[in-house]
């Protein structure tokens, strides 16, 4: 596996991990992660995607040259409480369905919490979708995170989650 900086050649690939990721949770009846509609074909995520491509932190992991999975860190989310203190935060993180169980995840959180110890912080944040089961939280603290502090945007429930990074671990 290799993790390449990406940008927005890499925009469609993206997108076509996500709406892999729809339809999976879809399948399940778990639309209340993302929904059900493509991300390819909404414009607010297209939209999104494209920014983020712009912004100078998406990774792509690839597996035998194909884009298996995408994470982008930089800024806390608009929706979540500022950071206390000088933090990395994970604004998304994508694995191609088709990859799933390769380590694809694992291997994206480890470059950021390596990312995290070279800016010199203390601190690597995540949020997601704390609905259903339950089991995307569960996976991050897999993962090495802890939870910090439930919320909502609506009715959507969520996590923020944190992993202390040991600073001189670069």
């Amino acid at each position: 596996m290799m993790i390449r900086k990406g940008g927005p050649a890499d925009v469609q690939a993206v997108l076509g991990m996500f709406d892999s990721a729809v339809a999976w949770l879809t399948e399940r009846g778990r639309t209340g992660q993302w929904g059900s509609e493509p991300f390819s074909t909404a414009p607010a995520r297209i939209e999104s995607v494209s920014r983020q491509a712009e912004e100078g932190g998406m990774r792509i992991a690839e597996v035998g040259g194909e884009p298996a999975g995408c994470i982008v860190v930089g800024a806390a989310m608009p929706y979540v409480p500022p950071p206390v203190e000088p933090e990395l935060y994970v604004q998304s993180l994508v694995i191609d369905k088709r990859f799933a169980g390769q380590g694809v995840g694992a291997a994206l959180l480890g470059w950021a919490r390596e990312e995290a110890a070279g800016r010199g912080v203390g601190v690597l944040r995540v949020d997601c979708y704390a609905g259903d089961d339950g089991n995307l939280v569960k996976y991050y603290e897999r993962m090495g995170f802890s939870r910090t502090l439930a919320f909502k945007v609506g009715e959507w429930p969520g996590q923020i989650l944190e992993m202390r990074i040991s600073r001189d671990a670069s």
